[in-house]
């Protein structure tokens, strides 16, 4: 079967993943910090995933998305390319190549979007409890959104009181993942426009949940072999992601903890405190977070950890946790994903309490190197050798306490003096949706027109969402910032998350100062016009449904078209590494955003399937996957993007600054 060829068709990606961002690993890292951390460990013999990734190769099929393990026939791996036109190889079954490579895409999207909808569920379930009152340590920081999120589920919130809203709140949340039929929600949400292209291409999802667990039936061994149809269904379970788990865990935990506001906090290794008792909280969920940021501010335990020899309790963040308590309380982060064992080799980590998603096995390993207390808390996520302190959302602060206490225990046990890197750098965060709408409008005309109007004439040439992981298969960092130093060249205003966000923030490039000497000058002069960073920090990985949101605000604004797919907007994930990630950009294709990823792409051994991705789709959802290796070539990509749709709104010329004179004005009226 020959792959279907569009006019235009993009280059598919190779099938294995280059080292660097340019094909060579130059090194290891961009950040300094990371950097001495890292030959710290080689002299001390401490294998950490830099190692690793030295010693252990991709496998080439397994990287193209052809291995299929799926029965117990296999597992099957398939040949990407047989050589003089020989038939495609197939699996056992007779799958072929497309449609393993359809299944092992599809489920990595299931997997993605388990785990933002487990998130969300739990924090549903605490919201209730909170609001009905059998969980006293929480409670509702902010009624307007709470009032909000009535409005989206129908209730008649000028009737009812804030308590009954709440309620109705939370049950009404927890049954969006329980939906067998109907429309989530807050799909409403979405442009018009949007939602009648999910309901013709038979994307718009019923229940959270129903999509996910149809997903993963799909793939089972001899079941949906169309790979059309399983992409399909992986975009209806990642909308189900973005415009349900995800949003709703955004916006449930903004009515516990507080919507973000900008704030300034630090970043880097060098946030660690030699006489100070340091523990780190790293995973994803601020249920417990929150609770440790009070426990570590009680006197009675800094007292208790003064009694010990240190000075007092030292909290920071690795990972999208680091982003929950750094934009609502400012703490301190010690860094993205690939740094959380040298957070532990510094030696001056007392503590490093986990919850879920992306921690390392290798953690405990390193812990055992040297006095620090690896605690798990989630009965979802435990590692074996950890200490286990298990979270009770009912009991929360005791947890909390028991937490410190054991890590002001292991301060008195340390062993030798910590080596702690001095970098650090400050930073200004807390970009919500409802806080650029603020610093664009202020209080009484906060609105996002000032943005569309600058997009309109020119000062910014258009948005980006440059977000996910860390991958060591490529230089740590290094794809972030170039990607994103070449889009502000561009005047491309970008908004970030997760470990994306802290890359940008250990360079620079989240304040103010620093940020705009790396932006063209339409871009500089709006963001220190506003007051502004030219990278906007907007929170966790679960958080890009804010993204969602400001693309969605900006149509409904006027001027740049009816759909989300119209704006001159684009996405980026260039050091990209988890499931998460691929269900986050396949809902942002769903959702009309145009997405490119770096490092590898999980069906690059189909021509079929990934053609499909890059180029079919467009006509069909209005967005397409896109793929590039070098930051600079994925920038030029974004940046053609954006300029393709500046020209499709009939805003690609520049426009002349005329001043109006009140003849002129009574004229346009």
């Amino acid at each position: 079967m020959e792959a279907k060829k569009g006019k235009n068709q993009p280059k598919r990606p190779a099938t294995g993943a280059k080292k660097g961002t340019t094909g060579v690993m130059t090194s290891l890292t961009v950040c300094g910090a990371s950097k001495a951390i890292i030959d710290k460990a080689r002299a001390s013999g401490i294998s950490t995933v830099f190692d690793r990734a030295a010693r252990m190769k991709p496998c080439p099929i397994g990287v193209a998305g052809l291995c299929c393990k799926h029965c117990a026939m296999g597992p099957c791996r398939v040949a990407p390319e047989l050589p003089d036109g020989a038939p495609t190889q197939a699996g056992l079954c007779g799958a072929t190549a497309d449609t393993i490579a359809a299944r092992n895409f599809a489920r990595m999207v299931a997997a993605g979007a388990a785990a933002h909808a487990d998130h969300a569920r739990n924090v549903a379930e605490v919201f209730l409890h909170a609001v009905r009152g059998s969980i006293t340590d929480y409670g509702v920081k902010d009624v307007q959104k709470l009032l909000q999120l009535g409005i989206d589920f129908g209730l008649d919130v000028e009737r009812m009181g804030i308590r009954d809203i709440a309620i109705a709140v939370g049950e009404r949340s927890l049954e969006e993942f329980g939906k067998q039929a109907g429309e989530l929600v807050l799909c409403k949400r979405a442009p018009l426009k949007r939602q009648e292209i999910w309901r013709a291409q038979g994307l718009m999802p019923r229940g959270i949940d129903r999509e996910i667990v149809e997903l993963m039936h799909r793939t089972h061994m001899g079941v949906d072999q169309d790979y059309e149809n399983l992409i399909r269904q992986a975009g209806r379970a990642a909308l189900a992601d973005g415009w349900g788990g995800s949003m709703l865990a955004t916006e449930l935990q903004d009515v516990l903890f507080g919507t973000p506001v900008p704030i300034v906090g630090r970043i880097n290794l060098g946030v660690l405190k030699k006489e100070y008792v340091n523990i780190i909280v790293h995973g994803h969920d601020p249920l417990l977070s929150e609770m440790i940021v009070a426990a570590s501010q009680d006197q009675e335990l800094i007292a208790a950890a003064k009694t010990r020899g240190a000075q007092g309790i030292n909290l920071a963040g690795m990972c999208c946790t680091a982003s929950e308590i750094l934009l609502r309380h400012g703490i301190p982060v010690a860094g993205n994903f690939l740094q959380q064992e040298l957070a532990i080799i510094t030696g001056a980590v007392d503590a490093m309490v986990i919850d879920v998603q992306c921690e390392m096995q290798s953690l405990q390993q390193v812990a055992s190197c040297f006095h620090t207390r690896l605690i798990t808390t989630s009965p979802k996520a435990k590692i074996r050798g950890a200490r286990h302190i298990a979270f009770n959302e009912h009991n929360p602060m005791d947890d909390a306490r028991e937490i410190v206490s054991a890590a002001i225990e292991a301060f008195s046990q340390r062993l030798g003096t910590p080596t702690i890197p001095e970098a650090t750098q400050p930073m200004v965060v807390g970009f919500s949706c409802e806080t650029i709408a603020y610093v664009l409008g202020g209080a009484f005309r906060a609105s996002f027109k000032p943005l569309n109007d600058n997009i309109i004439g020119g000062r910014i040439r258009g948005i980006a969402g440059v977000v996910g992981c860390n991958n060591a298969r490529t230089t740590h960092d290094a794809g972030h910032l170039e990607l994103i130093k070449e889009l502000l060249k561009n005047d491309v205003l970008v908004l970030t998350t997760g470990c994306s966000a802290m890359a940008c923030g250990k360079a620079g490039l989240l304040s103010p100062d620093t940020g705009l000497t790396v932006c063209g000058q339409g871009l500089a002069e709006v963001c220190e016009a506003i007051g502004i960073p030219p990278v906007l920090h907007m929170g966790s990985c679960v958080d890009n449904s804010r993204i969602l949101m400001a693309a969605s605000a900006m149509v409904k604004e006027g001027g740049l078209g009816d759909d989300i797919a119209e704006l001159p907007v684009a996405g980026a994930a260039p050091e990209w590494m988890s499931e998460k990630a691929l269900a986050i950009g396949h809902y942002f294709v769903a959702s009309g955003v145009y997405t490119v990823f770096g490092v590898t792409f999980p069906t690059s051994g189909s021509t079929i399937v990934t053609d499909h991705l890059f180029g079919e789709l467009e006509h069909q959802w209005g967005a397409r996957w896109d793929f590039a290796h070098d930051p600079h070539e994925m920038a030029q990509k974004m940046i053609a993007h954006i300029d393709k749709k500046r020209k499709a709104l009939g805003i690609d010329k520049a426009r002349e600054r005329v001043l109006f004179d009140m003849t002129m004005r009574r004229e346009m009226d």
